[in-house]
């Protein structure tokens, strides 16, 4: 007697999402070998037939004993969640039968967790994608940072497999981080947990916000491209065949051409007002003694169109860009130096700057605005999850001036949900989204463009009752003395997140030191 083996899916975790050529082979069956969890929701298929289930972390055992069963003449469903031939057991089942073994196998699909997932969150996976297990038990570390760089420079969106267990905490972190070098902060992003199982969670999230969250063997994360959009509390990616055309908030200057772009210029990466003033007092410095051009990039057509404004005589060049379109648009046009003006709290970009100052060999320079803080102030924390710790339990009506970026760990942070919270946004429509998609009620965003007076700041919080805010340590182009002098006038706790500690191979603090530091490497 013939046995048979089938390789069988049965899909997230709903018995109403097993397809029913799966059903079939679980019927017809004599024998299951399946992980005891897989048992839950297929037990009105398996009722008086002979079933083993070793432990979970036994999967080459499950397979040998399944293979065993069928030599013998039985037939055989070996099961795995989702699609037993993505990140399952029908490649260990393939790797164990002999070429010279008769029993018949058959492969039955499934609903993979890449699609389960993909359809709690919308339809992000509508174009080109690629999945990444983030397990090192079968592959490599290395092999995974790589395939997970060139998916983020492929900018292809990306479902993330086995995304952190006990014994794998900081994996998940690192690739996110190779994910940020390449793609632009705001893409947009899915948590899920436990799919189509109790105790689903989805959550929508920008790219950036990723970090400061926390996964686990149940959690898929879901990253898009830098064309998904947000529609009705949903994701997706436009599959854009025919129309590809550039989404919203799209580069003032996304690609410019190689003529437009001065050669041998002094690039400064701005998107701050310090680092126009800087930026202009360069471009009429260089211009004026050794006729060198400048070139100022920031990152949203914002931030582009104050440059134009702020900085003439310099070429602007703005957008979402990633780290190949930067990489490509510095070597084409001979960059000669890199000064690196961005906000204090932007380590991603100055991490990534100094990653292309090595690797290009362009010299890197750091300018950064003075602290204001002063130890009188209030409490200094080291990380925005501390400061939200400390905000929580220091006030009832808490007031956010720390932008977009960190909203989700304040607003999720354990005892969030029983504080009110209120927030000073800049007026950009995803800003505003992403606040309220966080649960912030519209009648406590304030989206105005900063920097704001003590008086204005001290007008607004008496009004709304704050009694805590909190802030970062931006200096003074960032107004924090002005919230520093509100808070302690209304007698009011004041958090401030200290600036991310980076090691700089340059540091300046004004033009001056700037020039002096262009001079040394031949630039000035």
């Amino acid at each position: 007697m013939s046995g048979v083996l089938n390789l069988v899916s049965v899909g997230p975790g709903f018995e109403d999402l097993i397809a029913p050529r799966a059903v079939a082979a679980l019927e017809s069956s004599d024998v299951i070998v399946a992980y005891e969890l897989y048992l839950r929701w297929i037990g009105p298929h398996i009722e008086g037939k002979e079933i083993h289930s070793p432990p979970l972390t036994q999967e080459r055992e499950r397979a040998l004993l399944a293979i065993e069963k069928a030599r013998g003449g039985a037939k055989v469903s070996l099961i795995s969640s989702g699609d037993i031939g993505i990140y399952a057991m029908a490649a260990l089942a393939f790797e164990e039968m002999g070429e010279d073994d008769t029993y018949e196998v058959n492969v039955i699909p499934g609903i993979t967790s890449a699609n389960a997932c993909a359809s709690l969150l919308g339809s992000p996976l509508s174009h080109d994608f690629a999945t990444l297990s983030l397990s090192d038990l079968l592959c490599p570390w290395e092999w995974i940072e790589h395939r997970a760089r060139h998916i983020a420079q492929a900018d292809l969106a990306c479902v993330m497999y086995n995304v952190q267990s006990a014994g794998r905490q900081q994996g998940v972190y690192r690739v996110l981080q190779l994910m940020l070098e390449a793609k632009a902060p705001h893409t947009l992003c899915g948590v899920v947990k436990n799919a189509y199982r109790p105790g689903q969670q989805v959550s929508i999230h920008r790219l950036d916000e990723l970090p400061s969250l926390q996964f686990d063997m149940l959690t898929t994360i879901v990253v898009g491209n830098r064309f998904t959009k947000r529609k009705r509390g949903s994701i997706y990616t436009p599959r854009g065949y025919n129309d590809w055309a550039l989404p919203e908030g799209a580069p003032v200057v996304p690609t410019a051409p190689r003529d437009a772009m001065p050669d041998d210029a002094a690039w400064v990466f701005s998107g701050t007002s310090d680092g126009n003033a800087l930026a202009a007092e360069l471009a009429a410095e260089l211009g004026a003694t050794v006729g060198r051009k400048v070139v100022v990039s920031a990152a949203t057509e914002h931030g582009g169109a104050l440059a134009l404004k702020d900085c003439p005589g310099v070429t602007v060049w703005a957008g979402r860009q990633g780290v190949e379109a930067r990489r490509q648009a510095l070597t084409g046009s001979g960059a000669r130096v890199l000064v690196d003006a961005t906000h204090p709290f932007a380590s991603s970009m100055s991490e990534q700057l100094m990653g292309l100052s090595r690797e290009l060999g362009i010299p890197y320079v750091r300018y950064e605005r003075a602290s204001e803080f002063a130890a009188a102030d209030g409490a200094l924390c080291a990380t925005p999850q501390l400061a939200a710790e400390r905000a929580i339990a220091s006030g009832q009506r808490i007031f956010l001036a720390t932008g977009s970026k960190d909203l989700a760990t304040f607003l999720q942070a354990p005892g969030a949900a029983d504080k009110q919270w209120f927030v000073r946004l800049t007026a950009e429509p995803e800003f505003i989204q992403r606040a309220v998609a966080l649960g912030v009620p519209r009648e406590r965003i304030c989206a105005m463009q900063g920097p704001f007076s003590a008086e204005f700041n001290t007008a607004l919080w008496r009004d709304w009752g704050i009694d805590c805010v909190v802030t970062k340590d931006s200096g003074g182009a960032g107004g924090y003395r002005a919230k520093a002098d509100a808070a302690r006038a209304l007698g009011i706790p004041l958090v401030v997140v200290a600036r991310p500690q980076l090691s700089y191979p340059t540091l300046a603090g004004s033009t001056a030191e700037v020039l002096a530091q262009l001079k040394a490497v031949g630039v000035a």
